[in-house]
């Protein structure tokens, strides 16, 4: 799979819509307003889609009618995946594996929501995802997302004397990158004082461990790493993809213990392939956009893709090692706990624009490598990644 995928496509666009707490439209217009944009950025038009792709958990427009919407008659290829962050990069992946095999030429991918105004995940008045596994854990109370990573959170701080003090490193180092974004919901500087004065959600998390509830829209153009060449942006190329890892957080064990150890993700299990696809290692990544939806999955995360050891991932974060001009900055744009939560997918946006050298104060120097990453492991077993290089 390596052997076909690895640079066969690339990123040549990139669109969003404003993020906000009430967008005021639905979800297909701002789909659509985000993949208007994406075209744009790479100098094409709709009438250059022929393949469209998204994830959504009964809470987005489907390509069906995000389609007609923008005028495509008729779609060659399409992917409408159920599942939440987890298999946020695993779409990117699949619309890559279509260019690649000749299926499609030019693919978008979308994730649009309204997760504040419409949406709320996890919030009332409506029955759990419609994941198996949760119909176990629903009469225990474990319903919305934050109840679950408390957890596993609580697990990590008794297992590695992680600290409520680590969880803020991550929380206030990010905020302090996401003053040098304009599409930040949140850029006003906050001190581990704030951080730990701010009020409990689900112990060990506080208000902001937690990120944030976001209505908007992100889009990506991918079309073959040849052709992007010609096109209006610097391409930039997806270099590996993969997606699996295995049990849920809750059910089951798999080998080596992955499973049935809360304190490692699925992260640890899909990170060799995605390096091997690759052909390369954490040490050659510049810049990491790592999932957070809450601070201690960028902890684990750092771990279990092997920028420091099982347990370290703590004092690692607290270091300085995360910020602008740090051992390997993470989450350059705010993360989804100050830019916005967009399921995942501004994360890989955040990535090719730094892999373009377009961050402006936010950008890392020199970057040529970047991680990014899916949710690690719920609801949806597994997680998924993309390892993305700058133009050469």
């Amino acid at each position: 799979m390596g052997g076909t995928l690895r640079d066969a496509a690339a990123v040549a666009g990139v669109g969003y819509t404003p993020f906000s707490k009430d967008s005021g439209v639905s979800t297909t217009t701002l789909a659509c307003e985000a993949i208007l944009a994406a075209l744009d950025d790479a100098g094409l038009g709709p009438e250059d889609i022929d393949g469209i792709a998204t994830h959504r958990v009964g809470d987005s427009s489907p390509p069906w009618a995000v389609a007609p919407a923008l005028g495509i008659e008729d779609q060659g290829w399409y992917l409408d995946q159920f599942g939440g962050g987890s298999v946020s990069h695993a779409v990117l992946g699949q619309a890559a594996m279509a260019v690649a095999a000749g299926v499609a030429e030019t693919v978008v991918c979308y994730r649009a929501i309204n997760a504040r105004s419409e949406f709320r995940m996890g919030g009332q008045g409506r029955p759990p995802a419609g994941a198996f596994d949760l119909q176990y854990q629903a009469p225990y109370g474990l319903i919305a997302p934050v109840q679950h990573y408390a957890l596993l959170a609580r697990a990590h701080m008794l297992a590695y004397g992680t600290s409520h003090e680590h969880l803020g490193a991550v929380a206030v180092g990010q905020r302090e990158k996401a003053a040098g974004n304009p599409r930040a919901l949140k850029r006003d500087p906050i001190t581990m004082r704030d951080y730990l004065a701010s009020r409990w959600i689900a112990e060990p998390f506080r208000l902001l461990d937690c990120c944030l509830e976001t209505d908007g829209a992100c889009a990506l153009v991918l079309t073959s790493a040849e052709r992007a060449r010609d096109l209006r942006r610097p391409p930039v190329n997806i270099t590996a993809a993969a997606w699996g890892g295995g049990h849920s957080s809750y059910s089951g064990a798999g080998p080596g213990g992955i499973g049935a150890d809360p304190t490692t993700s699925a992260a640890a299990r899909l990170a060799p392939r995605l390096y091997a696809m690759a052909g390369l290692g954490p040490a050659d990544v510049d810049v990491a956009e790592l999932y957070d939806c809450f601070t201690w999955t960028v902890l684990v995360q750092l771990e279990d893709y092997g920028f420091c050891a099982k347990g370290e991932g703590g004092p690692y974060a607290a270091s300085g090692a995360l910020r602008i001009g740090g051992e390997l900055p993470v989450n350059t744009h705010g993360g989804f706990l100050s830019e916005g939560y967009v399921h995942g997918i501004n994360h890989v946006a955040e990535a090719v624009q730094q892999l373009r050298g377009e961050a402006g104060g936010r950008q890392v120097p020199g970057a040529e490598v970047a991680l990014s990453t899916a949710q690690p492991g719920y609801v949806l077993a597994g997680t998924s990644a993309l390892l993305l290089t700058a133009p050469r």
